[in-house]
């Protein structure tokens, strides 16, 4: 028999022993590699599959346009201005597909909305050459000049159906401001439902939180919290029902605060509006970019929303961190078809390839 004493010390000790002991899911991540250090296990594990939503590219027609108004580019990566050059890194690195779009340094804000309706021109037009060139491996996002509503709608009726033009991008904001949810903006929202293109959304490069920035990269994060927020709660969604929406970096803080965001909704709305639907079934309605760079949070992305609502997506060539896109998937050991779905079914199916 074992006194009181003895049992007490004994069971202290056996919560200690389990207190050492690692979580089971820390254990299992220990096999998994962060997005910059995720290689391909073999030549064949490596083949060209990835179709990638977030890549970043520097037409060399913007290019110049840019600095003929005062407003050069800095020094954009080889990468980004070369796509035959760019075609050979994707044989590479397993990539099969780029959607072309442009990066946080997209000129709306600080352009007047005729020289935007020109840049948006010249880029739009170098998209539908680049998949002439290259049709198997690009397709482009339609830029739009979206300071002007008017100018904007106007300028995707001119492209829409061009061949290689398989998506529209948009900012989240523009100098902080939801302009999307503007009663101007909705004959915009309504003409790309109706066009069954998904809209890809990106930070535009802005002063977020003024004299208090964030620390680096969690700028853009909450604001694609913000930009998902309020197309539910303005009841986006719900108007338009087919829409499609990507949102980038992995959906930035929403998923992780969904909960929070349902629990405001739902109980300390006061008189304002509740959803129309469980709220759970509005995270499915947006595709997020795998962009966690963590295994542990691509996991919690992967139970939220499913494997169908997931897309391979780098910031190529913005961040170069990222080698070998498909090896990050392949490291999960996923089913086939879940892998699949992320690595090109769910973008086929998105951009109608």
């Amino acid at each position: 028999m074992i006194g009181r004493r003895g049992f007490i010390k004994a069971g202290a000790g056996g919560l200690g022993a389990i207190a050492a002991m690692p979580p089971a899911a820390a254990e299992s991540a220990e096999t998994l590699q962060p997005w910059w250090d995720a290689r391909p296990a073999s030549a064949k594990a490596n083949r060209p599959v990835a179709i990638d939503l977030h890549a970043h590219w520097v037409p060399p027609p913007y290019a110049k346009a840019m600095a003929d108004l005062g407003k050069p580019l800095g020094n954009p990566f080889p990468l980004e201005l070369d796509i035959a050059a760019r075609k050979k890194w994707m044989d590479e690195h397993g990539v099969q597909m780029h959607v072309l779009t442009l990066n946080g340094g997209m000129p709306w804000q600080i352009v007047t909305p005729e020289e935007g309706v020109r840049l948006a021109q010249i880029v739009n037009d170098a998209g539908v050459e680049a998949h002439a060139a290259f049709p198997d491996r690009y397709v482009s996002s339609i830029e739009l000049p979206i300071r002007d509503a008017d100018l904007a709608l106007k300028e995707l009726n001119r492209v829409a159906g061009q061949p290689g033009l398989r998506a529209v991008h948009l900012p989240d904001s523009i100098d902080n401001r939801d302009y999307l949810f503007q009663p101007e903006f909705a004959p915009l929202l309504a003409r790309i439902e109706a066009l069954g293109y998904p809209i890809l959304f990106h930070n535009l490069n802005s002063d977020l939180f003024g004299r208090r920035p964030a620390d680096a990269g969690l700028d853009n994060a909450f604001a694609h919290a913000v930009l998902a927020a309020k197309f539910i709660s303005t009841g986006t969604l719900d108007k338009f029902p087919k829409l499609e929406i990507v949102l980038p970096h992995a959906g930035g803080g929403f998923p992780y605060l969904a909960g929070r965001v349902e629990h405001f909704a739902e109980h300390m709305g006061g008189n304002r509006p509740k959803p129309e639907r469980p709220f759970k079934t509005y995270l499915r309605r947006f595709h997020y970019d795998y962009l966690t760079y963590h295994p542990e949070g691509f996991r919690f992305l992967l139970d939220l929303v499913g494997s169908d609502r997931i897309v391979v997506g780098t910031d190529s060539f913005n961040a170069r961190d990222i080698e070998y896109p498909s090896a990050v998937v392949e490291q999960f050991k996923l089913p086939a078809v879940d892998r699949d779905r992320i690595l090109k079914g769910n973008a086929m199916r998105l951009l109608h390839l």
